[in-house]
């Protein structure tokens, strides 16, 4: 296959990522986000949580990881290259290897929703990282350009959030309880789902940084899917707490 030839390949697909994002905001706004507490039998049997979480996020680590050793590419000698692409596998490095192991209870996960966590992450693995150790052209001085050097700012704020949020969650029941507790502290005091509002800073930031198609589809696919979770998440909470913060936002402070 020719350079042309797989960067359109590439390309087709960043754009079938990105519109079915969209597509799957409306599906689970109206049919809902059957995992966790809303996990429903009628989506295949459960799995156990901590080993579903891990092997359905891994793709993201050893896909790249495959394509970076098999796949010779001088492009992947650049700096901004190898950065992007570290900062991407950082991630699921923490979310593949760390996350799942970390969690305290936690429900099983439907068959249907860890393959499907399994098959997007196994195309974006290979989307991003084919991307940017094949076909990605940044300048020499891409990493002092602003676009890169607060992209990847922003990278590490949404990170932190991201993982910040997961800690406050991990610690809501202290051990010996059960049953569910209202958030509190850091992003949770203006948005529900300040884990996913992490998540969507991260990729927003890591599209700024790539310029690219590829991130651009990444995270838009993201911000639409983790949206449509956290309104579900914010309903639900409504429901079950009628002391729940009515000024507190779904994902977005003081807007959404």
């Amino acid at each position: 296959m020719t350079l042309a030839a797989g960067l359109g390949t590439l390309e087709m697909f960043s754009f079938l990522m990105g519109l079915s994002g969209p597509f799957f905001w409306v599906v689970q706004t109206f049919v809902g986000s059957p995992y966790g507490r809303h996990a429903s039998a009628s989506f295949g049997p459960p799995l156990p949580v901590k080993l579903a979480w891990s092997l359905q996020e891994l793709p993201c680590l050893l896909v790249p990881l495959y394509v970076v050793t098999c796949t010779p590419a001088k492009r992947f000698s650049y700096w901004p290259n190898r950065i992007l692409l570290a900062i991407f596998v950082f991630h699921y490095l923490q979310r593949a290897l760390i996350f799942p192991f970390l969690i305290r209870g936690g429900k099983p996960i439907p068959l249907f929703i860890f393959l499907s966590a399994f098959m997007f992450c196994t195309l974006n693995g290979f989307l991003q990282s084919q991307y940017l150790s094949n076909y990605a052209e940044y300048s020499d001085n891409w990493i002092k350009d602003p676009r890169f050097i607060i992209g990847c700012a922003i990278w590490l704020i949404g990170m932190l959030i991201n993982v910040y949020s997961d800690n406050i969650l991990r610690n809501l029941r202290k051990p010996g309880e059960t049953g569910y507790k209202i958030p509190r502290g850091g992003l949770f005091e203006y948005v529900t789902a300040a884990n996913f509002s992490g998540e969507i800073i991260e990729w927003c930031g890591y599209a700024l940084a790539c310029w690219s198609l590829e991130g651009t589809a990444f995270a838009l696919f993201t911000t639409f899917n983790l949206s449509a979770r956290a309104k579900h998440h914010h309903r639900w909470y409504l429901e079950k707490f009628e002391d729940y913060p009515k000024l507190r936002k779904i994902i977005i402070p003081f807007l959404y």
